[in-house]
C-alpha cells in the first residue's frame, strides 16, 4: 500500500463521530442523488423523444414523396406512380419499405353527433405493424387489390365521441373538389386503435385507398403520396435529400421532421430541460465536494503541519486528501448508479409513474436505458470532480508548518 493511501485510510472513517465524518456522509448523499437525477433525467428524455418520434413516424412514415404543387390543404393533386419509380425506391440503399397512401377529408354523421375526420386510404402493401400494436378492440381492416373494402379502423377518440364500437356501421360524407357535390360512403368499423398521440387520434381513420381514388376521380395508379420507411432513422435526412435531387422535378421528398416541425421542435426543447438539470446537479454536487474537502483540510491542519515538518511535500499531502475525496466520490457514484438503474428497471417493468396522455401523448413515464449514456455521465462526473477539487487542494501548499503546529 502506498504511504498516501495508508495515511488516508487512518485519518478518516465515516463511522467516526467527528465534524468531517458528518459532512462526508452529506457529500456522499449529494453525489449519489446528483448522479441518480442526471442518469434518470437523460433516460426519461431520450425515452420520451424516441416514443413520440415513433408514434409520429408510425402515422406518416420516415419520408413522404408527393407532388411539388401540393399545399397544406387536404385537397391535393394526385401522384402518378409507375413500376420504374417503385423499383427505384425499393432498390435504393437504406430504404426498408414503400407504400402508397391518399388522404380525404370528410365528416362522419350519426343520428346525434357529427365529427370532422380524415380518411387515410391505404392499399394491400400498407405496413400495419405500428397500428397492430395499438389496436384495443377488433382487428385491422382486410384490404385487397381486387375488391374495394368497406372496412375501416377508427381511433378510440373518434369512437368515444360518436359512440361507435366494432361491428357498427358509419356513414361518412365527402365534398367533391370539382363540382362541390356531397358524396357519401358507408363503412363498417372492424377495429379501434389508441396511440395516445391526440393530434392524430382525433383525426385519422384508415380504410381502402380505392375509396379515395373514386371520390377524387383518380386513376388506379394515382395516389396522394408515397410513404418510405428507412432502415436507420439516423440516415433519414440523408436519404430524403438524396431522393429530392434524383426524383422527377414535379415530386418532392420530405421527412417527418419537416412535415410536423411543431412536434419535433417541441421534442428538441426537452434537451434544454436536461441540460439545466445536469448543470444544477453538477453545481450542487461540486459545491458540496469542495465544502467537504475544505472542512477536512481545516480539521486536519495540525496534521498537515506535522507532515510538512517531517519533510513531506505538498504533492504528497495533496494526494492524501485527493484519495479521501475520491473515496467519497466513488461511494456516491456507486449508490447513485444503484438508485438510477433500479428506478429505470422498475419503471420499465411496472410503469408505476403515470402521465396524462392529453398533455404528454404518453400514459406512463418512458425510459430508454443506455449503457453508453450511463458510462458518459459517470466519466463526466469524475472529470468534474478533478476540476472542482483543484481549488481546495491548492490551499495545502499555503499552510505553513510553524503556524499549523501551534494550533495542534
Amino acid at each position: 500500500m502506498r504511504p498516501e493511501s495508508f495515511i488516508a485510510s487512518r485519518i478518516f472513517s465515516a463511522s467516526k463521530e467527528n465534524l468531517s465524518a458528518s459532512i462526508v456522509r452529506v457529500a456522499i448523499l449529494s453525489v449519489a442523488m446528483g448522479l441518480a437525477v442526471m442518469v434518470i433525467s437523460v433516460a426519461i428524455v431520450v425515452g420520451f423523444k424516441e416514443q413520440i418520434r415513433d408514434k409520429v413516424i408510425g402515422f406518416v412514415a420516415h419520408i413522404q414523396i408527393q407532388p411539388l404543387s401540393n399545399n397544406a390543404s387536404w385537397e391535393i393533386a394526385p401522384l402518378t406512380i409507375d413500376k420504374d419509380l417503385i423499383d427505384y425506391l425499393v432498390n435504393t440503399k437504406g430504404i426498408r419499405h414503400v407504400q402508397a397512401v391518399a388522404n380525404k377529408a370528410g365528416i362522419i354523421k350519426t343520428e346525434d353527433h357529427i365529427q370532422g375526420v380524415v380518411l387515410k386510404g391505404v392499399g394491400p402493401d400498407y405496413n400495419w405493424s405500428y397500428l397492430e400494436k395499438n389496436v384495443i378492440a377488433g382487428k385491422i381492416p382486410l384490404i385487397s387489390d381486387s375488391l374495394r373494402s368497406d372496412e375501416v379502423l377508427i381511433s378510440k377518440n373518434i369512437a368515444d365521441k360518436l359512440y361507435l364500437n366494432t361491428g357498427d356501421m358509419l356513414r361518412m360524407w365527402f365534398v367533391s373538389a370539382e363540382n362541390q357535390q356531397t358524396r357519401g360512403r358507408r363503412f363498417k368499423v372492424t377495429g379501434i386503435y389508441e396511440t395516445g398521440l391526440t393530434e392524430f387520434d382525433e383525426l385519422f381513420l384508415f380504410g381502402d385507398i380505392q375509396h379515395v381514388q373514386r371520390l377524387n376521380n383518380w386513376l388506379p395508379n394515382q395516389v396522394g403520396a408515397i410513404e418510405v420507411a428507412v432502415q436507420d432513422i439516423d440516415a433519414m435526412k440523408l436519404i430524403a435529400d438524396d431522393l429530392y435531387f434524383k426524383l422527377p422535378a414535379e415530386l418532392v421528398a420530405s421527412t417527418a421532421n419537416e412535415n410536423y416541425p411543431h412536434i419535433f421542435d417541441w421534442l428538441q426543447l426537452q434537451d434544454m430541460n436536461v441540460i439545466i438539470i445536469i448543470i444544477l446537479m453538477i453545481l450542487v454536487s461540486g459545491i458540496t465536494m469542495i465544502s467537504t474537502l475544505l472542512i477536512i483540510i481545516l480539521e486536519r491542519t495540525p496534521m498537515i503541519g506535522i507532515l510538512k515538518s517531517m519533510g513531506a511535500g505538498n504533492r504528497f499531502i495533496q494526494n492524501i486528501f485527493l484519495i479521501n475525496s475520491l473515496s467519497i466520490l466513488l461511494k456516491g457514484m456507486l449508490w447513485g448508479n444503484l438508485i438510477s438503474i433500479s428506478f429505470c428497471l422498475l419503471q420499465l417493468q411496472f410503469g408505476f409513474l403515470k402521465l396524462p396522455a392529453d398533455s404528454y401523448y404518453l400514459t406512463e413515464v418512458p425510459i430508454h436505458f443506455n449503457l453508453y449514456h450511463l458510462l458518459l455521465i459517470n466519466l463526466g462526473s469524475i472529470l468534474i470532480w478533478f476540476i472542482t477539487l483543484s481549488v481546495p487542494i491548492s490551499i495545502i501548499s499555503r499552510i505553513q508548518p510553524s503556524k499549523a503546529i501551534q494550533f495542534s
